[in-house]
């Protein structure tokens, strides 16, 4: 009796242990019902081919990183000549001549000798219905970047780490790239030490997407604005990219944190923007951003000079709202920051029919988005 009560207990270990690999919660705003790899079994990557496997083939899978992934050299360096647009010292990132881009957009900045890590220019390929999970804190992948690109939809990226993707060289690699999805969830997630954008979605339509409580980091050694703060936050320029962003700590960074164009429609809510030497948003043609119950502190811009897209920052009123989302929307708090007011209200219509997160007042925001943005916070 007392063999098969043991043999109770163990059966009941593994199965809570099986039910806390599950993705925990569920997406609100635009990619509100993705369900990633659903109830498929998890399974846990023992070394970088395993995790490359799982994550590029066609299964629906629940993926659990209990370890730190390291790419780093894994596909070797590569050298040659790159340039140096933002200056020669030491606190200043160089850039690789991507695809001839020294010779073509910066010709007049000085040459310099790279030397960097291969691996980070490409990120691992992701397919569709993929859950992507970190084990407490444990889930790092180090050296390379995610892609999701050419019709990938339903996936989750959940409480991991992405970091050192050849953080001293613009065109480095970039640490989530979208290009052509849908319904992609991104949560708890930090990144750091990234070479050029934290997150990007490119210009084929990536549709619906959430990314919340993730935390981006921006500090670093070298920056584009020679300052310690990563230029290269968030970059959603798609066309027809809808994205919420809510609950996020972004911090350390000096421009696009984020920057909207192309097509893109922005939900951004509660989310929570700290020491930006620079500008926060960026809104060029086409881009429309809705901010609302978001703090900005130490922020020198809270958006760019230049607003060529449509932004309504509730400064005028959150009655506006009511229409398009049902609501009225919150008022954003500003601590030590630049000016952020704007009523572009024509793009708010197009909120109509789609899934909108909720907004929690700036000041509620204010008391917990830090605590709770991340990697090991859920």
């Amino acid at each position: 009796m007392r063999f098969a009560s043991s043999i109770s207990a163990v059966a009941a270990l593994l199965a809570s242990a099986a039910s806390a690999a599950g993705v925990v919660g569920a997406a609100e705003g635009f990619a509100k019902g993705v369900t990633g790899g659903g109830n498929a079994s998890p399974v846990y990557p023992k070394t970088n081919a395993e995790l490359v496997s799982y994550l590029g083939d066609n299964q629906a899978r629940v993926i659990v990183l209990t370890k730190t992934f390291d790419f780093t050299g894994s596909e070797g360096t590569a050298s040659g000549s790159g340039c140096a647009p933002w200056g020669t010292g030491s606190a200043c990132q160089v850039a690789i001549n991507q695809n001839g881009w020294c010779d073509n957009y910066q010709k007049s900045a000085p040459k310099v000798s790279v030397s960097y890590d291969k691996a980070g220019t490409l990120g691992i390929t992701v397919k569709s219905n993929k859950s992507l999970i970190g084990q407490g804190s444990a889930g790092v992948i180090k050296g390379k970047g995610l892609r999701l690109t050419g019709g990938v939809k339903n996936v989750i990226i959940q409480n991991i780490h992405v970091t050192s993707i050849n953080p001293k060289y613009v065109w480095g690699g970039d640490a989530i790239t979208l290009d052509g999805t849908d319904m992609v969830w991104i949560d708890h997630v930090k990144t750091s030490l990234i070479g050029r954008q934290h997150i990007v979605l490119g210009e084929s339509a990536s549709n619906r997407v959430t990314i919340s409580n993730s935390e981006i980091d921006g500090s670093t050694s070298w920056s584009a604005t020679c300052d310690g703060h990563h230029y290269w936050g968030i970059y959603v320029t798609g066309s027809s990219d809808l994205v919420t962003l809510k609950g996020n700590y972004i911090h350390h960074t000096s421009g696009r944190s984020p920057k909207a164009a192309g097509n893109a429609l922005i939900h951004a809510v509660n989310n929570y923007f700290y020491a930006n030497s620079g500008h926060a948003f960026e809104v060029d043609a086409g881009g429309s951003v809705l901010a609302e119950g978001n703090v900005f502190q130490n922020v020198k811009a809270p958006v760019d000079s230049t607003v060529g897209g449509q932004l309504f920052t509730v400064s005028n009123g959150g009655g506006a709202c009511s229409s398009a989302l049902g609501r009225s929307c919150q008022a954003n708090a500003f601590g030590s920051s630049g000016a952020f007011s704007r009523a572009d209200t024509g793009f708010l219509k197009n909120f109509g029919g789609k899934n909108v997160a909720s907004a929690d007042t700036a000041a509620n925001a204010n008391g917990y988005v830090r605590d709770r943005a991340g990697v090991g916070k859920i």
